[in-house]
């Protein structure tokens, strides 16, 4: 039963492959597997709270039989780094992207989104997009930075492509989204390869005008 809620009601803090979703922030009644998208993102995680407002009880009961010398910690999610000095992407840079790539699109979604939103809401009218709320726009601007096109419903998948064609910082976000999430997903490429396509990603990031995405791209080169 909790298997089958926590693929089909919830929220999502990171687009793993499956469906899965948290039912509730407090993972209190069922051992913490209310935070079920959390667990399928981080299989073997002893911890499985990940937001500030989280709650794991099962890490709580795991914390105090460590206390007492009875239990051993084997593995948690990776904790992000960041080294704000640095300014040039490396393979540590690389390997630590691909580590945290859940973490790497949360912020692209998180920091771009409203670059979307006022322009779709810009273009308005005249282009004869769908007349939506503000929180429906939001919704779905979220989904696109979140989720690989063939997730997309079939109709926000042409509202999507609309809105590229008539749109440059839309267009280039998005495009700059599947590029990105290529450094982890293009497995016939070598390291050196997926550097170079890193290094000219930020390049192209620095040199698009888009301040949300020139931000982004400084945020990228700090991981650590």
């Amino acid at each position: 039963m909790v298997n089958g809620v926590g693929h089909f009601w919830g929220y999502r803090n990171f687009n793993c492959k499956d469906a899965s979703t948290n039912i509730f922030p407090w993972g209190i009644l069922i051992g913490g597997e209310e935070l079920h998208n959390n667990h399928h993102t981080f299989a073997t995680s002893a911890k499985l709270s990940h937001r500030w407002y989280e709650f794991d009880i099962g890490w709580m009961y795991i914390r105090v039989l460590q206390g007492l010398g009875q239990a051993r910690v084997k593995s948690v999610a990776p904790q992000v780094q960041f080294d704000q000095a640095k300014r040039e992407c490396d393979l540590a840079t690389l390997n630590a992207i691909i580590r945290n790539r859940y973490d790497v699109m949360r912020r692209y979604t998180r920091e771009l989104a409203t670059t979307c939103a006022q322009e779709f809401h810009h273009l308005g009218e005249s282009a004869k997009l769908p007349s939506l709320s503000r929180c429906e726009v939001t919704a779905m601007i979220g989904r696109w930075l979140h989720h690989p096109d063939h997730e997309l419903p079939k109709a926000e998948r042409h509202t999507l492509a609309q809105v590229m064609e008539i749109s440059h910082p839309v267009g280039t976000v998005v495009q700059m989204r599947r590029e990105l999430e290529q450094l982890w997903t293009r497995t016939n490429a070598s390291a050196e390869q997926l550097l170079e396509q890193l290094r000219d990603w930020c390049q192209r990031a620095e040199a698009s005008g888009i301040q949300e995405l020139m931000r982004f791209s400084r945020t990228l080169r700090a991981y650590a």
